[in-house]
C-alpha cells in the first residue's frame, strides 16, 4: 500500500511495486536523470522495497530519498549471498549518495612489493591489485605506511627508484647509495640473488616473521664487533633497534587466537566508527580505524554489512574467521560472501568467551573512543568555521553571516587561453559540486580587468535568469575577487550591468600583501595573519586559483593536441579522443614509443605505426 510519502499520481512506480518478485535480489532507486540514488539487497524483494513507500519508515533520510525516486529497478539473484556480491559491484560502480560509505571514499593504502620485477620495489600504493605484486594491508593511516617504509628502507636498503628497472640513464648511482639507503643494483653493487634475499626479508617481516631478521642482525653485529669493525657494528645495532621498534608497534603475540579479524563498531546518530584488529598466526599486526557516513537510521547489521562489502572487496586477503559485535543479527549471508571472496570457508561469529571475547570488547571500546574523538574534532572544526564567519561579518561590516562565498580568479598564458573560475564555499567549507569555470570570449591580449568583468557579468546574468543550475541559481552572501582595486571596480561594474544581485557584498583580496579592498573605502584592510576570517578568504582564493589554473592547463593541452593532430594523416576526431584520453598530455603523446601507441584502445596497429613514423619522420608505415 502506498503511503503519504509517496506520490499517488505516480502510477508507473505503483505498478512496479505491485509486480515485484518475492525472491532474493538487489534493488536500485534512480532519480529523474536516471542517476542511481541507492542500491540495496534483500532476502525478499517485494516487502523490502515496498517498505520504503509505506509511509511508516522513521529512518532519517528516507523521506528525502523517496521524494527523489523516479524509477526503480530490481535484479533477481539465486541467493542472498549472491545479492551481496552484486550489491558490492553496483555500489562500487555507481557510488550512490544514499548508501553507507567510508568517509572521503578513498581507496586504502597498501605496501606493495613488485616481485615480478627483476629487482623488486617496495612502495606505497592505493592501486587496484595487479598480478606480479604482493600487497600488505590495507592500512587506514597513510602516514603510518610511509613511516614503516622509511624504517624498512633503512634496514633492508631496497631501491627507492621508480620503474621496473633500477638506476638512471647516466649509469651513475644516486645519492641514496651514498647515504646507505640503496644497495645500488643499477651498478651491480649487489647481485641479483643477494637483492632477492633482501626483498625476501622485507616480505618475511611484513608477514609477521620478525625473529629471523632480528637474529641475523644480532649475528652480524656480534661478528663486526669481534672483528673490531665498530662502525659496522653500530650500524647493525641501529638497524636492530629500528626493526625491533617497528615490530613492537606492529604486533603482540596471542598464539591461541590464530588468524582472525576482530571488528568493533560504534554508532551514534548519523555517524559510525569501525575498528579492525587483524591477527595473523596470533600476532596483532596493526589496528585499522574507519569512519562511515550516511548511517542515520540504519541498524548495526546493515552498517556492518556495508562496511564489510567495501573493506573486504578491496582487501588482498580474507582470514578464515571474522569476529563481529553482538547484536548484528544473522551473519550467514555475509559469511557466504566472504567465503566466496576468500575461496574457502570463512566463519563470521560473535565471540562469547576467552581471549577472542576480550579482543572483541577491546575493538568496541576503541571504536567508541574513535567516535567520541571524531565528534570532538568535528565540533572544534565547526566552531572554527563559525568563528571565521563571525570575524568576516565584523571586519567587513556585513549585514549577516556570509554563509555562501563565491571567489573569482583569472588564469592565462600571455593573453592566450584565458579562463575564469568560480570557487564556492558554503558554511566555510568548499562545495566543489558548485565550482564553475568560464572560457573568456572575444578577448585580445592580456586584460585582467576586462576578463574579470566578463566572467562576473556572465555569472550574475545566470542568477537573474533564474538558472536551473543550482550553482548559478543561488545568490552569494559575499563575492571575493582575486586582485586589487582594478579588479574590484571591474567586478562591481559587471554586477551592475548584469542586473546585479540583492544585497550582495563584494570585496577583493590582493595576494602580495594580503590586502582586502572594499567598495567606497580608499585604504585597504589588513588583518593579522592568524585571523580566522583572513585565513578563510585565503583558502577560497587559493581554491579559485587552483581551479582556474587546472582548467587553463586542460585547455592548453587540448589546443596542443589539436595543433599536433592537424598534420597527422589517418587521425580523425574519434581517434583524437582515444589518444587524448589514453595519454592525457601532449608531452606524453610525443614521448610515446611505438608499442605504447599500439596499446591505445581503438587505434589499429597499422595506424599506430603510421602515427609513430610521422611523429619521428621515419617514413611510412
Amino acid at each position: 500500500m502506498v503511503g503519504e510519502g509517496f506520490a499517488k499520481e505516480d502510477a508507473p512506480i505503483r505498478k512496479d511495486l505491485a509486480s515485484l518478485p518475492r525472491g532474493p535480489g538487489v534493488y536500485l532507486f534512480r532519480g529523474t536523470d536516471d542517476d542511481v540514488l541507492y542500491v540495496g539487497k534483500a532476502k525478499s524483494l517485494r516487502p523490502r522495497v515496498r517498505s520504503y513507500f509505506a509511509g511508516n519508515d522513521s529512518r532519517p533520510g528516507i523521506p528525502q530519498l523517496v521524494e527523489r525516486i523516479a524509477r526503480l529497478e530490481v535484479i533477481v539473484t539465486q541467493s542472498e549471498a549472491e545479492a551481496l556480491h552484486l550489491e558490492q559491484n553496483l555500489v562500487k560502480r555507481h557510488r550512490p549518495p544514499f548508501n553507507v560509505r567510508l568517509r572521503d571514499d578513498k581507496s586504502f593504502p597498501y605496501i606493495a612489493v613488485t616481485v615480478a620485477d627483476e629487482y623488486p620495489r617496495v612502495m606505497f600504493t592505493r592501486e587496484r591489485h595487479r598480478r606480479g605484486i604482493v600487497y600488505f594491508g590495507p592500512y587506514a593511516n597513510a602516514k603510518k605506511v610511509r613511516e614503516t617504509l622509511d624504517v624498512l628502507n633503512r634496514v633492508f636498503q631496497f631501491r627507492p627508484c621508480e620503474g621496473p628497472k633500477p638506476g638512471r640513464h647516466s649509469g651513475i648511482p644516486c645519492l641514496d647509495f651514498h647515504i646507505e639507503r640503496c644497495t645500488a643494483p643499477c651498478i651491480s653493487a649487489i647481485s641479483k640473488d643477494g637483492y632477492r634475499e633482501l626483498i625476501d626479508g622485507v616480505i618475511q617481516f611484513l608477514s609477521g616473521e620478525t625473529r629471523p631478521i632480528v637474529r641475523e642482525l644480532e649475528r652480524q653485529m656480534r661478528v663486526a664487533s669481534s672483528e673490531e669493525r665498530f662502525e659496522d657494528a653500530a650500524r647493525y645495532r641501529n638497524r636492530l633497534f629500528a626493526i625491533e621498534s617497528l615490530a613492537q608497534r606492529q604486533g603482540a603475540d596471542r598464539p591461541a587466537v590464530g588468524s582472525v579479524d576482530v571488528i568493533g563498531l560504534a554508532i551514534e546518530a548519523d555517524r559510525a566508527a569501525v575498528q579492525v584488529f587483524p591477527l595473523r598466526d596470533g600476532r596483532l599486526i596493526d589496528r585499522y580505524a574507519f569512519h562511515l557516513e550516511n548511517v542515520a537510521g540504519q541498524d548495526a547489521a546493515t552498517i556492518l554489512e556495508s562496511f564489510c562489502l567495501e573493506y573486504y572487496g578491496g582487501a588482498p586477503s580474507v582470514p578464515p574467521e571474522v569476529l563481529v559485535p553482538a547484536g548484528v543479527g544473522d551473519t550467514d549471508a555475509l559469511a557466504r560472501f566472504l567465503s566466496d571472496v576468500r575461496g574457502s570457508k570463512v566463519e563470521v561469529r560473535v565471540p562469547v568467551r576467552g581471549e577472542k571475547r576480550r579482543l572483541a570488547q577491546l575493538a568496541d571500546q576503541n571504536a567508541q573512543l574513535a567516535l567520541a574523538t571524531d565528534a570532538s574534532r568535528s565540533e572544534q572544526r565547526r566552531l572554527r568555521r563559525v568563528e571565521a564567519l563571525e570575524q568576516l561579518r565584523e571586519t567587513l561590516n556585513l549585514e549577516s553571516l556570509p554563509l555562501r562565498i563565491e571567489c573569482f580568479d583569472i588564469s592565462n598564458l600571455q593573453g592566450r587561453e584565458i579562463v575564469g573560475s568560480m570557487a564556492v564555499f558554503v558554511d566555510a567549507q568548499p562545495k566543489r559540486a558548485h565550482y564553475r569555470s568560464f572560457a573568456v570570449r572575444g578577448q585580445e591580449g592580456q586584460d585582467d580587468f576586462a576578463s574579470m568583468a566578463q566572467v562576473v557579468e556572465r555569472r550574475f546574468a545566470r542568477l537573474r535568469q533564474e538558472s536551473s543550475d543550482e550553482s548559478f541559481g543561488t545568490a552569494p552572501n559575499l563575492v571575493v575577487i582575486d586582485g586589487g582595486k582594478g579588479q574590484l571596480a571591474a567586478a562591481l561594474e559587471a554586477i551592475g550591468v548584469s542586473g546585479g544581485a540583492p544585497r550582495v557584498a563584494v570585496i577583493s583580496l590582493a595576494k602580495r600583501e594580503e590586502e582586502i579592498f572594499v567598495p567606497g573605502r580608499a585604504d585597504s584592510i589588513r588583518l593579522d595573519p592568524h585571523d580566522a576570517g583572513l585565513q578563510l578568504l585565503q583558502r577560497i582564493r587559493d581554491e579559485a586559483h587552483r581551479f582556474a589554473v587546472g582548467h587553463h592547463r586542460r585547455r592548453r593541452d587540448t589546443r596542443a593536441f589539436e595543433s599536433i593532430f592537424d598534420g597527422l594523416v589517418g587521425v580523425g576526431p574519434s581517434r583524437r579522443r582515444a589518444i587524448l584520453q589514453h595519454f592525457g598530455s601532449a608531452e606524453r603523446f610525443l614521448a610515446a614509443t611505438q608499442e605504447e601507441l599500439e596499446a591505445v584502445a581503438g587505434l589499429p596497429e597499422k595506424v599506430a605505426r603510421a602515427i609513430y613514423a610521422q611523429l619521428h619522420r621515419a617514413g611510412g608505415s
